[in-house]
């Protein structure tokens, strides 16, 4: 897949190290896109592309108490992407723009290793990854909503 991919992307697991990717982003991004687990609503294996409202972020109780210089508690193993970008401002860091690309689970309990449906969607998730980057990389217009054939989340769903 690497070789797919234009010069300045940079690839990286950080697994379920959410304060780890959160410091890393400190080194400064254009655009950043995480992949995570996304429970819509839809069917395992469904993907959806979502554009985090950042600005909102600065607003979350977690920078607020940081800002006050409160500590915030918080679970450094399981960051949301929303908690990350928090921490990040909390920080003062930024980056352009964030990007989830989110696959929905067949189960959200606690767990290692993924469910065969979801297993199955990872190669046609990388190939919309590298899409999305050379998109990101030519600044073209994408689509946010499911990735998948059909749009299965229920009315009134994010």
């Amino acid at each position: 897949m690497t070789q797919d991919l234009p010069e300045g992307v940079v690839v990286a697991d950080f697994g379920i190290k959410g304060v780890h990717l959160a410091y890393e982003l400190l080194e400064g991004y254009d655009t950043v896109i995480i992949v995570d687990a996304a429970p819509c609503g839809g069917k395992p294996g469904d993907l959806y592309l979502i554009e985090p409202k950042l600005e909102e972020i600065a607003e979350s109780p977690l920078v607020q108490a940081a800002s006050e210089g409160e500590s915030a508690l918080i679970d450094a193993h399981g960051l949301e992407p929303d908690a990350i970008f928090g921490m990040l401002k909390a920080l003062g860091g930024n980056v352009g723009r964030a990007l989830v690309v989110g696959c929905e689970p067949e189960s959200i309990e606690d767990g290692l290793g993924l469910s065969a449906t979801v297993e199955a969607a990872v190669e046609p998730t990388v190939r919309r990854l590298v899409d999305i980057i050379h998109r990101v990389q030519h600044r073209q217009e994408m689509e946010l909503s499911v990735l998948a054939a059909k749009d299965t989340r229920k009315e009134g769903q994010a």
